[in-house]
């Protein structure tokens, strides 16, 4: 009983500290935003030269971009630990290249090359870098979020400190595993955030449509014993403070957090689609919040000299051009690796 009266108590403590925590977050130092403001401009070419990379037929089958979701990968990137596990979707390109993956090694998996991150085998669906922690973006919609919680599980068992982030769209909060894996963790305390990237429409349809409550996440969060969190996901600064505290909240073992920040796509679901759906005033309203030219504007009012940006944006862009650069000259994978990476054993051969 005393034991449960402190679990109890933890809990209730808990339930207000994100929010807590980024109400009272202050400015991050000038060297963070530094660095958030490089890696949305890193995230932002790296996916408007695979744009360009697949409209000339280099970058075989779909894609999905995040071009205007910049500022959570990036905000969640920093603000992670080295040896944190990351858990994306399809649309993953961004949250691989912040863990720490190489730009070379994603756009030659984009193009299927040998240099890919999979060696070409994986393409744009299903990169996974393990060494960054990057562990997977998954194909199926929320198939994922059951797998970070076992990995926080085991981060748990074995008192490592680490904790398990998992992005998902707002699509996915109508899946049966969104609510399983919320439950799950919440009643094992589970050092896992979820993160809902609302970009308002699940491939074509609205999700206010077919969603009994306005926001998908945060109106949820309280059924699992769980603080709502809604936050505007195209302000870094703010993304940055409500990672820092789910991400301090979950390490302390406090449990798990769900986060929803609110965002949208520039573009269509994939590259086949032209986005046609969407109200050209509901675009043209979210175009003027995108997140990189409005943060470059607040560094620049905040003292940060001119200088500075157009280095950071010199500097990305050569490395951009050098990544696509290694990417084409990269051969195909080799047939022989065809039967590689399918069974325990690495081959299908002893099927056969």
């Amino acid at each position: 009983m005393k034991r449960e009266t402190e679990l109890n108590n933890a809990t209730a403590k808990a339930k207000g500290q994100v929010a807590a925590a980024i109400e009272n977050a202050g400015v991050p130092e000038p060297d963070t935003r530094l660095a958030l403001y490089r890696s949305m401009l890193a995230c932002r070419m790296m996916e408007q030269r695979a744009y360009d990379l697949f409209m000339q037929n280099l970058i075989k089958g779909t894609s999905h971009l995040a071009l205007g979701q910049e500022a959570i990968a990036a905000a969640f990137g920093e603000a992670m630990r080295k040896d944190d596990y990351t858990f994306c979707t399809y649309r993953g390109h961004n949250h691989t290249l912040v863990r720490g993956a190489s730009m070379t090694g994603i756009l030659g998996e984009l193009m299927g090359r040998d240099c890919g991150l999979l060696r070409g085998k994986g393409g744009s669906m299903h990169l996974m870098s393990v060494e960054h922690g990057a562990m997977g973006s998954y194909a199926i919609v929320g198939a994922h979020m059951p797998i970070a919680a076992g990995a926080a599980w085991s981060a748990q068992y074995r008192d490592s400190g680490q904790v398990a982030v998992c992005f998902f769209g707002d699509g996915t909060t109508n899946i049966g595993a969104f609510h399983e894996a919320l439950n799950f963790s919440a009643v094992w305390s589970l050092p896992v955030v979820y993160v809902c990237e609302n970009n308002l429409y699940m491939e074509y349809t609205p999700i206010g449509e077919v969603t009994a409550v306005e926001n998908p996440g945060a109106d949820r969060a309280p059924a699992y014993g769980l603080e709502s969190i809604l936050i505007d996901g195209n302000d870094v600064d703010i993304v940055y403070a409500a990672a820092s505290a789910a991400l301090d909240k979950a390490r302390s073992g406090a449990g798990p957090s769900l986060v929803e920040v609110q965002t949208y796509r520039h573009g269509g679901h994939s590259r086949a689609d032209p986005g046609k759906y969407r109200p050209d005033e509901e675009v043209a309203a979210w175009m003027e919040r995108d997140p990189i030219p409005n943060y470059r504007q607040r560094l620049l009012d905040a003292g940060i000299d001119e200088a500075t940006l157009d280095t950071i944006e010199t500097e990305q862009a050569a490395r951009v051009d050098k990544a696509e650069e290694t990417a084409r000259n990269s051969a195909p994978p080799p047939l022989e690796i065809a039967q590689t990476d399918l069974w325990a054993d690495g081959s299908s051969t002893w099927r056969n």
